[in-house]
């Protein structure tokens, strides 16, 4: 059975081909498949990459000439979604099976909504070995209390309408490594409404190294910065700020075994 909503996924040159693989087959084995799946090459990919590309058919491949970063490789993918409700993926993650069946229920339970995302669940290896779960805040009105401090919707699960996200500009580098969290607080300043599912929806992949790369100097000068954003916006508070922001941004810059401890207790 297939329905009206796109999948926009984005690879670039250094990713695994075996994981896009699996990514891919998640997205075309769905209970309810998309009749749009847009794939955009950010800049030039290797031959292994390639290879997995034209082993299937149905996807629109749409290649940018060079690497521009994930912000700018969705912005001009979106342009290219046929459809109205457009389904983000990582070409690194897995999706349940009934994902998009899920997500298109609650659009269709919902109409009011324009942004839709659910519970990731972190593996490391294989799906059997799971490492943690992020779980959101459900309501649109929890999940703008939650914004003020942290990312209310799960990028690699979130299905939205393409007409709220054009009209909020689309995705923009202006925070790099931020671009998802810039937006949906740029959608929800303009009223449009979001809903987290109680439901697992993505299988995200992590390793050794993910929670340590969740840090540095130059991540936490950049969320600081977005941060900074939110609170002259008046979208957030400064209790917000130091309570939320600070404390993590000290987080990041601790030794980067020390770091990992913390994020590994906090999963």
């Amino acid at each position: 059975m297939k329905s009206d909503y796109s999948v926009l996924m984005s690879v670039y040159g250094k990713e695994n081909p075996i994981f896009l693989k699996e990514s891919i087959q998640s997205i075309l084995s769905q209970t309810v498949s998309t009749n749009d799946f847009v794939l955009v090459c950010d800049g030039p990919l290797t031959p292994e990459l390639d290879a997995v590309i034209n082993a299937f058919d149905g996807i629109n491949v749409v290649r940018l000439p060079e690497n521009k970063g994930l912000g700018q490789a969705l912005a001009h993918g979106i342009t290219l979604c046929k459809n109205e409700l457009v389904a983000r993926m990582d070409s690194d993650d897995i999706a349940f099976p009934d994902r998009m069946e899920k997500q298109l229920d609650a659009f269709s339970t919902n109409p009011d909504m324009s942004l839709i995302s659910g519970t990731i669940v972190e593996f490391q290896d294989n799906i059997s070995n799971i490492k943690g779960k992020r779980e959101l805040p459900s309501t649109n009105e929890e999940i703008r209390a939650f914004s003020r401090k942290r990312n209310p919707f799960n990028h690699p699960a979130v299905m939205f309408k393409k007409s709220a996200v054009i009209q909020c500009g689309n995705y923009d580098e202006s925070y790099h490594l931020f671009e998802d969290y810039y937006l949906w607080v740029r959608m929800l300043q303009k009223g449009f409404k979001g809903f987290n599912l109680n439901n697992n929806l993505v299988y995200m992949r992590v390793d050794d190294n993910t929670m340590i790369r969740r840090g540095g100097t130059s991540y936490a000068r950049e969320m600081l910065r977005f941060h900074k954003w939110l609170r002259k916006q008046g979208w957030s508070t400064w209790g917000d700020y130091l309570t939320g922001a600070v404390p993590h941004a000290m987080v990041c810059v601790l030794p980067k075994g020390i770091r990992k401890a913390v994020y590994k207790r906090l999963h």
